[in-house]
């Protein structure tokens, strides 16, 4: 297709600067909401396109927004992403932000014959903070009809699974005594917070298979000559459905609440997350996979027991038919998401690479859905029946 050429040539011709663009934010990693300098390099770079960009959009300062073609048609969102862990860019965010760029350079050159519009949409927080469903919440993406993103791992899959998470944090309250010469007059609050995690892993038997439980001490006391009179800790509990993501939350807080009466102390929790699980649209992934195979990389549905973690992005792909494809930014099992060895491949020649090809593969999907009323049809009907299942 003539359309699908010249949006590829423009990628190609955008190509360095979206690696040096891609580049800085790696070498500037920011943790969520405080993505100042890659949401102003993604914005800048928007209005070098020749594009209006709108910033701080659902009363967030570092998400943007920028929307280009025919007004009358649907419309297709691309988000980017480019927060950071606190090693750094180890889920390859960067590279997120690169490709969904180079997509909206390829589809710009030609904004005036687009028969829809394409919305540029830069998502922050995706590592805990829940962007994508604040900015659902408040407006962000009303009237859009499809949105897309795709994320760097070590394989390639057009049908990407993520499991839905809920985060929990403990704070455990219980009665400061001298550890030697007093401790029958103390309550542990450390005591409950083991007790917490020896109970969950005593249930791990019996949870179904995929579903994760993990968790951390955040506060362990505050002397070792103190019975400690407060501990914390926080644990991420993640499923295939968010049903069953929230029957195990409310597990993890029962043994909470059991180890805080066994110990004599006193517990409260809050939900500091909650992710849905991702329902990719398979019509939409479909058309992804032909165009990355034309390019020389097959993306294959992962199998349904693949490894995963979440995103906000389970939460768009509730609201509307969405994709969020993997590609391979690093050698398979050398590397993986958010391991230390990761944030090297996200800065690699091969990386950029990938993230280009995966730039020209979105293009050329989102396109298609904007030129082909058929297409854009089947994906909102298979939405709807898998919504409805």
């Amino acid at each position: 297709m003539k359309a699908h050429s010249g949006i590829c040539r423009a990628i190609d011709d955008y190509r360095e600067k979206a690696v040096a663009l891609s580049h800085q934010i790696h070498e500037h990693p920011e943790p969520l909401f405080e993505e100042r300098f890659a949401a102003r390099l993604l914005s800048d770079a928007a209005r070098d396109l020749g594009l209006k960009v709108e910033t701080g959009i659902g009363g967030l300062e570092t998400a943007f927004r920028a929307e280009f073609g025919a007004s009358d048609g649907p419309a297709v969102a691309i988000l980017a992403e480019y927060d950071a862990l606190p090693n750094g860019h180890s889920c390859g965010h960067n590279l997120i932000a690169g490709a969904a760029l180079s997509a909206v350079a390829g589809l710009a050159r030609g904004a005036e014959k687009l028969p829809g519009r394409i919305l540029f949409v830069g998502t922050p927080a995706e590592e805990g903070g829940g962007g994508k469903i604040i900015l659902l919440e408040r407006g962000a993406f009303k009237g859009v009809d499809a949105a897309m993103m795709a994320h760097p791992a070590d394989a390639e899959a057009s049908v990407a699974h993520a499991l839905a998470v809920k985060g929990i944090r403990f704070n455990f309250h219980g009665t400061a005594a001298h550890a030697a010469y007093s401790p029958w007059n103390g309550a542990s609050a450390l005591s409950a917070v083991i007790q917490t995690f020896q109970s969950i892993d005593s249930m791990r038997l019996h949870v179904r298979d995929g579903a994760r439980i993990h968790g951390i001490i955040t506060d362990g006391g505050q002397a070792v000559n103190i019975v400690p009179e407060r501990a914390a800790c926080e644990f991420l509990a993640r499923a295939a459905t968010s049903r069953y993501c929230d029957e195990l939350a409310n597990r993890v807080i029962r043994c909470a609440e059991a180890a805080a009466l066994a110990t004599g102390t006193r517990v409260e929790h809050d939900i500091f997350m909650y992710y849905k699980n991702m329902i990719p649209n398979r019509t939409i992934a479909a058309r992804y996979a032909a165009h990355s195979e034309a390019l020389g990389t097959p993306s294959p549905q992962a199998p349904p027991d693949a490894p995963a973690g979440s995103t906000d992005m389970g939460d768009v792909s509730h609201a509307i038919p969405a994709i969020h494809p993997i590609f391979q930014a690093a050698p398979r099992g050398v590397a993986r998401p958010h391991e230390n060895a990761f944030v090297a491949h996200a800065d690699s020649e091969y990386a950029y690479a990938a993230m280009v090809r995966v730039g020209k593969a979105l293009a050329m999907t989102a396109y298609d859905l904007l030129a082909e009323p058929e297409l854009l049809s089947a994906a909102r009907e298979e939405f709807v029946r898998r919504q409805e299942s």
